[in-house]
């Protein structure tokens, strides 16, 4: 456990040589900047309110996935490569250090890193959120005093607009984001494993993302319009591609805490609990290969 967490801390501290907070520093004006304009809308007067919040959310939790995405293939796909150029994988695995442990402390630095920067996003989303939130309950209560609404109706509107600011759903979502980029990172250090080319390992991971992303329709689609749907082989075989092509449509968290809706805490444990199984498998997986490869 302690070369994992050394080979981890080495592996932030590269990762964080890279300057990729200067990504951070893009999403801090971005986020900043959006708060002061009011994005367009093509609601009626009655629904204006929230979904003013829903476009705001909808705009950051987008910047913080693309970074998310982005960052985790990028950063995963180069740590073999890299450490080979800089001769710091010969010096490791001279040493009496597993090569499982060098994967998964690889890993989890990646992961480490990825956390905090969508950490430092978070909290700047949700400082924000609240704030602009409360501007747009004091504009819509003044609105709909002006035309005379009971109290009762005006509760309901504010219940309705902070439904959409921060709350633990949105939280999910961004813990939704997390996880999906950690799956990609175990994607991308699978193929790096075996691929020689940073370029292959970047292309292939893109490739596995987009096929994950329709995962789950097309696994819908043939287990319901065809016959092998109903039979065990077909069954298996689906079961077997959901392996090699993780089924990301289940991080989808973030699109259901744009919409303001809620997010039990029991799917949110389904969804890291399936996380973790695709890291876990992924690992081991590229354990397997790497094992035999030759330096």
């Amino acid at each position: 456990m302690h070369r994992i967490i050394t080979i981890a801390l080495g592996t932030f501290t590269q990762l964080v040589r890279m300057k990729v907070f200067y990504f951070l520093a893009i999403f801090v004006v971005l986020a900043i900047a959006l708060n002061f304009f009011r994005l367009p809308h093509h609601v009626g007067p009655e629904a204006v309110a929230a979904e003013e919040l829903r476009l705001w959310k909808s705009g950051t939790i987008g910047l913080m996935k693309l970074f998310a995405i982005i960052f985790s293939l990028a950063a995963t796909a180069l740590l073999i490569p890299r450490d080979l150029e800089d001769r710091i994988l010969y010096t490791i695995l001279c040493k009496p250090v597993p090569r499982l442990d060098y994967l998964i402390g690889k890993l989890l630095g990646v992961l480490m890193l990825t956390f905090v920067a969508l950490l430092a996003m978070d909290l700047l989303m949700t400082a924000v959120l609240h704030h602009r939130t409360g501007v747009v309950e004091a504009e819509r209560v003044a609105f709909l005093q002006s035309i005379n609404y009971s109290e009762s109706d005006i509760a309901i509107e504010v219940a309705e607009v902070r439904r959409h600011g921060p709350t633990l759903s949105l939280q999910y979502g961004i813990l939704g984001i997390f996880l999906e980029a950690a799956v990609i990172a175990a994607v991308a250090l699978l193929i790096s494993t075996f691929s020689s080319s940073t370029l292959f390992t970047i292309i292939s991971t893109i490739l596995v993302y987009f096929i994950g992303f329709f995962m789950g329709q097309a696994r819908e689609y043939w287990l319901q319009t065809t016959s092998l749907g109903d039979s065990f082989i077909g069954k298996a075989a689906v079961q077997l591609l959901s392996l090699i092509f993780p089924d990301l449509s289940i991080f989808g968290l973030a699109d259901a805490a744009i919409a303001g809706t809620f997010i039990p805490s029991l799917v949110a444990l389904k969804v890291v609990g399936l996380a973790l199984a695709y890291l876990v498998t992924y690992t081991l997986v590229s354990w397997f290969v790497f094992a035999d490869k030759e330096f």
